[in-house]
């Protein structure tokens, strides 16, 4: 997969996980030389842009064009601010890969700062490809115009999950069954700096992962009146913990 975007009347943009403040010289991976060169056809002396997917953002100067080792110059670099709260979904794999990666892709562009595959009783879906799963975060950052790439965690069973202490979050499950104390999302302690929220698999959490989670200090909440599809709720989840 290559990582690239053009932007109207902008430099080429690319993720490097290589780059940090301080270096004057980069050589590029043997997949963006190629790009670079045989695709964008640069040459020595044009101008890119690089992002180390921590803030930082680096425009940098073709110094040797080389299919597979193209080297550049640092010409300068700056730092993007991270997200005023950070906001982590820990969503259930499903049977369907290209629906979860549609989730990937899609709360990348909405800035959330952390994914969390996790294993439930009732999660159909084991394979996990976290390279490619990870290179679908990296080409949505670049797409969305961002120098922040969320973080992705290998896939981590409920139980871990929940029993693990977050410092500073406030944490949410959003499960299906009824009840009558889930709040909303619209909530005004939403709106805390951090938090976490789980979302469950196809057929729902089990009850006793819901009051496993709840003895673990999670708050039920709502999504809306209408049932979702797990990715669709880690869509819905995700846009209400943003704009709050």
């Amino acid at each position: 997969m290559i990582h690239v975007i053009l932007f109207f009347m902008a430099l080429p943009f690319f993720y490097s996980s290589e780059i940090n403040t301080g270096i004057t010289d980069l050589m590029l991976n043997e997949e963006t030389s190629k790009h670079v060169v045989q695709v964008l056809r640069m040459e020595v002396g044009e101008q890119l842009q690089l992002t180390d997917g921590k803030g930082g953002l680096f425009t940098a100067e073709i110094a040797n064009e080389h299919k597979k080792k193209t080297s550049v110059k640092i010409l300068s670099s700056s730092s993007i601010e991270p997200p005023r709260k950070k906001i982590s979904i820990a969503i259930s794999l499903i049977k369907n890969t290209s629906r979860f990666e549609w989730f990937l892709e899609k709360a990348t562009e909405i800035g959330i700062n952390e994914i969390v595959p996790l294993l439930c009783k009732r999660t159909e879906k084991q394979h996990f490809r976290f390279d490619r799963m990870n290179g679908i975060l990296i080409s949505a950052m670049l797409q969305s115009q961002q120098a922040w790439l969320p973080v992705l965690h290998e896939p981590v069973r409920f139980d871990e999950l929940v029993m693990k202490q977050v410092n500073d979050y406030k944490k949410y499950i959003a499960h299906c069954l009824p009840s009558g104390n889930k709040q909303s999302l619209h909530h005004p302690s939403a709106s805390a700096s951090n938090c976490q929220i789980i979302i469950g698999p196809e057929g729902d959490f089990t009850h006793e992962e819901i009051e496993q989670a709840l003895h673990n200090h999670f708050i039920p909440v709502s999504l809306g009146e209408t049932r979702l599809r797990t990715e669709t709720a880690g869509i819905v989840a995700a846009c209400l913990l943003r704009i709050n």
